[in-house]
This record gives structure tokens, sequence and C-alpha cells, in this order.
């Protein structure tokens, strides 16, 4: 099972965007708003090609360095990416988000690379920043779902105790379909990268199910700790 991956040329690579703008089309002809999307869209194709480039260059600086700033960077940016969607002063929150989620991927990570993986030199730049974004991305998503419901909820009035188990159980709603799909209706993309890159598909699995749990913790414990800090400074309600 000797494979290497294929490279995608510039010309083929311009296809995939050929269902993208399917998309478009819908949306001009719902006469729905398409400045966000081709905005996000334009964002993402820079972004990936200029970190496609810096982390060439990280990956083979191996400075350890190197790699804790840009993780603080990556931290910094995921924090204050969860806060577009909740209405509360952004200043707090965003203090609050740093520190949920550098607390639950400090601890999901040193498990993961420490224990699971025995990584060394702890800092190895090409397996530690990978599994770090897919980390501060689902603490990143889970702070966002819960921080606007858990505001939501207050604003109706409901007590803190509440608010926060209705914010924690609607904040793993994508994490746990996420473990009740996979392998039945989706493989994820490690495993899928994986196998095309010619790993014998068992072996993928379990690198897959490191990365499902390591997601999952990262996102339950990031959005607790978020709202448990959420509690100062509210009104004593419950």
């Amino acid at each position: 099972m000797e494979k290497t991956l294929e490279i995608i040329e510039l010309p083929q690579l311009a296809l995939a965007f050929l269902p993208v703008l399917v998309v478009l089309f819908i949306q001009f002809s719902w006469s729905l708003p398409q400045k966000r999307t081709i905005h996000a869209l334009a964002r993402m194709l820079v972004q990936l090609l200029l970190v496609g480039f810096f982390l060439s260059y990280v990956f083979e600086s191996d400075s350890a360095w190197l790699v804790l700033i840009l993780l603080i960077i990556m931290v910094f940016f995921s924090s204050w990416i969860a806060l577009n969607n909740i209405e509360a002063p952004k200043r707090e929150l965003f203090q609050r988000a740093v520190l949920a989620i550098s607390v639950s991927s400090v601890l999901t990570l040193l498990i993961i690379t420490q224990g699971v993986l025995q990584l060394s030199p702890w800092y190895h730049a090409q397996t530690l920043i990978p599994l770090a974004g897919m980390v501060f991305a689902s603490s990143m998503n889970s702070i966002s779902l819960s921080g606007e419901r858990f505001y939501s909820e207050l604003a109706n009035k409901v007590s803190y105790k509440k608010a926060r188990n209705i914010a924690f159980q609607a904040s793993m709603i994508p994490n746990v379909n996420a473990l009740l799909a996979v392998g039945i209706v989706s493989l994820p993309g490690m495993m899928t990268g994986q196998i095309l890159s010619g790993v014998s598909p068992f072996i993928a699995a379990r690198y897959q199910i490191m990365v499902m749990c390591m997601i999952f913790a990262s996102a339950g414990i990031s959005s607790a700790y978020f709202l448990y800090l959420a509690r100062t400074n509210l009104k004593p309600k419950s």
C-alpha cells in the first residue's frame, strides 16, 4: 500500500471552487447577502496560502520559542473570533476566553503529545502545531456556542445555573454528533489525509480516535471553564 500523496496543481485546485460557485449562485438567486460569504472565501484562500508558506519556515527552524510564540498568537486569535456572536462586553469576555482556551489546550495537548504520542522534543512543530490548531478551533467553536446561548438565556431572566447547563449542552451538540457519525457518516480530515497518503486504515483509525478524544475534551473543558468564569460580576439569581 505504498502510495505518495498527489501534488495538486493550481489549475486542478481551481476546480474545487466550482461547487462553491454553485452555492454563491444559490445565494444570488434567492437574493441572499453574499458579501460575507465572498469575504470568508477570499480570506480562507489568502490565509491558507500564507500559512502554508509560513509553516514551511517554522518546521525547518526547529525553534521552541518560535513555536511557542505561534501558539500564543493562535490562542489570542481563536479567543477573539469566539466572541464574534456574543452580545456582551468584549474586553472582559476576551480575557475569559483566553484563559479558558489556554487552560483546556495546555491540559489536553500535554496529555496527547507527552502521554499518547510521547513527542520529543515537545515543540516538534510538524506535530504540535496541527494538533494545537485542532484543539484551539474546537475550544473556539465551543466557547462561541456556549457564550451566545448563555447570555441569551440570561437576557430571558434565566438563573445562572440553568443558563450554564443549557449553554454547555448546546455547545457540545456538534461534538457529540461528530462522535456518533464518525466512521459511519464521515471519515474525518486527519484519517482521510493519512489514508490518502498510504497509511493503513487501521493505524489511521487509532490516530483519529486520539484526535476525536482531544477535540471533545478541549471543547468540553474550555466551554465549562468559560461558563464558570462568566459567573463573575453576575447578580445572584440561583
